[in-house]
């Protein structure tokens, strides 16, 4: 325990007052044991890992470094006499703190001050020096005294362990982060590319994307375990969903309940005429849909039989081969479901499809079946005038369970062999009239 009727502060030169920083750290100074030994840049290292608690920036550590420089001795002990005074001129810091100005050299001798590191031992005019007795020894220092770096290096290496610790486990809880977003995004990836997936991932894409967009710029260790908490549960709830998808049998369609799909028998011949008088886009279907535009929806009353959505009974392959236009709007091409539902999203406004009809659709019908509708629409657009109108009437007629996608794909694919089909015999009429020709030259 200090005996404090023993204990002399002294006070800075000038204008400079004495701060209850400065008296806290003279105090433990004075009642440091002078048994205690450290390693001068074990303390060092400890102060720099600690800098953020004890407010220090790293030029103000490069001037600590510079003045216990001028202490030759690697081991510090707190002695009788000033021996952990150094008394350096604002040119001999300077050179050690690398040119440092003299200015920003006296500012964070303030920092290191005000923190408690060092102590001001100012002469009685303010200058810096020693004196030495007749056999050479210093007897009296003026000068900055290092005196903490003894007294509190326990207490250092208690804050650097802290910081230490803290950032150990902030890089743990970042790296469950990462590793929980990647396993949400693939499994989400994996439910959504599964065969037969009949739950939409819209929801939890959107759950995904709100549970990021909690975490702040620079988040804390109890903010990055909230969030991966958040994301643990998404995961969690995402791979029951998909295994649970897995083992039903239900879910899965197998070659023969494709085979087995209910259609019209007597399907609707292709009529190629332009459409006459539309009406405005929210109408009904029967005032703007033509005998041409009528064909979608005339093949959609196949039945309520197939009711599964596009992925789980038509392939990507099919759906391309009877509506080729859509590929033209493909940023780099249409390779899976998603980069449909992708080209899609762009396609829509330039057909005059309302973002509101768009989600009503996904919503009813299921975001692959929807996309699949809109690209058949985009493939007769040049017969559909209100395809907005037109596409509202095809969500009713879903909801009534009077659409399915089987016969509209077959009707496009045999609109589309037609069309082929014209075209090769109307060549090989110009190459028989120009053998005749030739024949009668």
């Amino acid at each position: 325990m200090l005996d404090q009727s023993m204990l002399h502060i002294t006070t800075p030169f000038g204008r400079r007052s004495l701060t209850a920083a400065q008296i806290r750290a003279q105090a433990k100074a004075d009642g440091c044991p002078n048994e205690i030994t450290v390693q001068k840049w074990t303390v060092l290292r400890d102060i720099t890992e600690a800098r953020a608690p004890l407010g220090l920036s790293a030029p103000s550590l490069a001037v600590l470094d510079a003045l216990a420089s001028f202490l030759p001795e690697v081991a510090l002990r707190i002695g009788e006499g000033p021996d952990l005074v150094v008394f350096p001129s604002n040119r001999a810091l300077a050179l050690r703190t690398r040119g440092m100005a003299e200015s920003t050299l006296r500012r964070h001798l303030a920092y290191l001050t005000e923190a408690g590191i060092v102590i001001r031992r100012d002469s009685p005019n303010g200058k810096r020096y020693c004196r030495r007795g007749r056999s050479g020894q210093i007897a009296q220092a003026y000068g900055f005294d290092l005196a903490p770096l003894v007294a509190r290096a326990a207490e250092f290496a208690r804050m650097a362990e802290t910081v230490r610790a803290e950032s150990l486990a902030l890089r743990a809880a970042r790296e469950r982060l990462t590793l929980l977003r990647r396993d949400c995004m693939k499994l989400i990836q994996a439910l959504e590319a599964g065969e037969g997936a009949l739950i939409a991932v819209e929801p939890l894409r959107g759950r995904y994307g709100a549970i990021l967009g909690a975490l702040s710029r620079h988040p804390t260790c109890a903010g990055l375990d909230a969030v991966g908490d958040a994301l643990a549960a998404l995961a969690a709830d995402v791979g029951k969903r998909l295994l649970a998808h897995q083992e039903d049998p239900d879910l899965s369609g197998s070659a023969g309940q494709i085979e087995r799909h209910h259609q019209s028998s007597k399907p609707e011949p292709v009529d190629l005429e332009p459409v006459g008088t539309m009406g405005r886009e929210d109408a009904a279907a029967p005032r703007f849909v033509s005998a041409a535009a009528s064909v979608l929806a005339r093949a959609g009353e196949g039945g309520s039989a197939a009711q599964l959505p596009a992925r789980t009974t038509y392939p990507l392959g099919l759906v391309l081969d009877a509506c080729p236009d859509i590929q033209d709007y493909a940023r780099g091409g249409i390779n899976s479901w998603r980069d449909l539902v992708d080209t899609v999203g762009l396609v829509r406004s330039m057909l005059r499809i309302s973002s509101h009809a768009w989600d009503e659709a996904r919503e009813v019908m299921g975001e692959d079946a929807a996309a699949v509708t809109v690209a058949a629409i985009l493939q007769r657009a040049e017969h559909i005038k209100a395809p907005g109108g037109y596409l509202r009437a095809l969500v009713e007629r879903k909801r009534r369970g009077e659409f399915s996608l089987g016969p509209v794909l077959q009707a496009l694919t045999r609109a589309r062999l037609q069309v082929q089909s014209g075209r090769r015999k109307s060549i090989a009429g110009l190459v028989t009239q120009g053998r005749g020709a030739g024949v009668r030259a």
